[in-house]
């Protein structure tokens, strides 16, 4: 595959590899995603808008420069922003990859961070604190002084889009909001609805295709560090309307499907579902990692960016389809020039049936019976 380097959300030429729960493989532009789905399906998004998330500063005790990246917090409550979890880098920004660069100085519970310096019309500047160490040199907890209103605004002030080298521009804020953004939360975009516009969710609604959304902080995709990796993703605050949870139990009594656009909405649902199968309205922290051994009780089909083997994301992707079916997806990514990444071409995946009857719905795309692909 290929890395997506523009920030182009929804590009004329992006492309969709849908893969139904047989393994059957079809290639199509993504503008016809559509054509895919079918009545009474409910396509489900996360409407989380993204956080201007990386800080650049100093680091008092030594004078040295970081850059911080927020990437977790305990609620997703506007006035609940003085804690975040963050991984600290040393000197560099987005031009150097993610993997090579520096540590931080060592860090201390109590020390000091200017994030950002003072201006013109700007009493004091943007500080935070150490709080905790989180069992990482580089993860800790921050605390930010003043109240709700200082913070959010020294994050408008001072912030930026995390990025990584892949992009060879420095984001603006509108690159990394989805046409549906909505609460900012999202320390990184949930960019499987950058393939979203009004006109599909139109589009959607004429053919009797239901569209809900819920909203989840959708965390960092990558550290730098491959043992903090391995703990991605981070926790992640969700909430789900009532309005969502109502359309959930009746697309299940119209024998729709649950189609999940992004991992995060695959995370929210599952980690709210109780034994029974029934998604309930309210919050809560998803803190569970999905993969081959979860069987799904909400979501039978996912879209989603391009992911690579090894990755969280593509971890999850297991959860939906064997493993040598994956591996043959994957291969026919490599073979169509797929670009990847945030602003890269999606997947449509259906997850392998568990029952006769998710069979016989299976054998429905399989069998050619949404339009043939060009």
């Amino acid at each position: 595959m290929i890395a997506a380097a523009q920030p182009i959300q929804r590009p004329r030429d992006a492309k969709l590899l849908v893969v139904g729960a047989r393994g059957c493989v079809t290639h199509a532009p993504r503008s016809r995603v559509v054509d895919f789905l079918r009545p009474p399906d409910l396509v489900i998004a996360n409407d989380a808008a993204t956080l201007p998330a990386s800080l650049h500063g100093t680091h008092l005790p030594t004078g040295a420069e970081i850059e911080v990246r927020l990437a977790g917090r305990p609620s997703l409550a506007a006035a609940d922003v003085h804690a975040f979890s963050a991984v600290i880098f040393g000197a560099g920004d987005f031009r150097t990859r993610t993997e090579d660069r520096p540590p931080p100085p060592p860090l201390a519970p109590g020390d000091q961070l200017v994030l950002g310096s003072a201006s013109s019309g700007v009493a004091r500047p943007f500080c935070a604190t150490v709080d905790a160490l989180l069992d990482h040199p580089r993860l800790v907890l921050l605390r930010f002084g003043g109240s709700p209103h200082e913070v959010w605004e020294g994050l408008a002030r001072y912030g930026r889009p995390i990025q990584y080298t892949h992009m060879t521009t420095p984001l603006a804020m509108w690159d990394v909001w989805t046409p549906i953004a909505a609460v900012p939360v999202a320390f990184e975009p949930p960019s499987a609805s950058f393939a979203l516009n009004f006109g599909a969710i139109q589009a959607m609604r004429e053919r009797g295709i239901a569209f809900a959304t819920i909203t989840l902080a959708a965390g960092i995709s990558s550290t730098g560090d491959p043992v903090l990796d391995r703990r991605l993703p981070f926790d992640e605050p969700y909430r789900i309307s009532a309005t969502t949870a109502s359309a959930i139990r009746d697309a299940h009594a119209r024998g729709g499907r649950i189609v999940a656009v992004g991992t995060t909405v695959v995370r929210a649902l599952e980690h709210a579902a109780a034994a029974d199968g029934v998604v309930p309205a309210g919050s809560g922290i998803a803190n569970q990692r999905i993969g081959r051994s979860n069987r799904l009780k909400i979501v039978d089909a996912i879209l989603s960016g391009t992911h690579e083997p090894g990755s969280s994301h593509y971890e999850l992707l297991r959860a939906f389809l064997d493993d040598h079916t994956l591996a043959a997806a994957t291969a026919a990514l490599d073979a169509r020039g797929y670009r990847t990444h945030e602003f890269g071409d999606s997947v449509l995946i259906e997850r392998k049936p568990r029952s006769s009857k998710d069979a016989a719905g299976a054998n429905n795309w399989r069998e050619g019976r949404v339009p043939t692909a060009a």
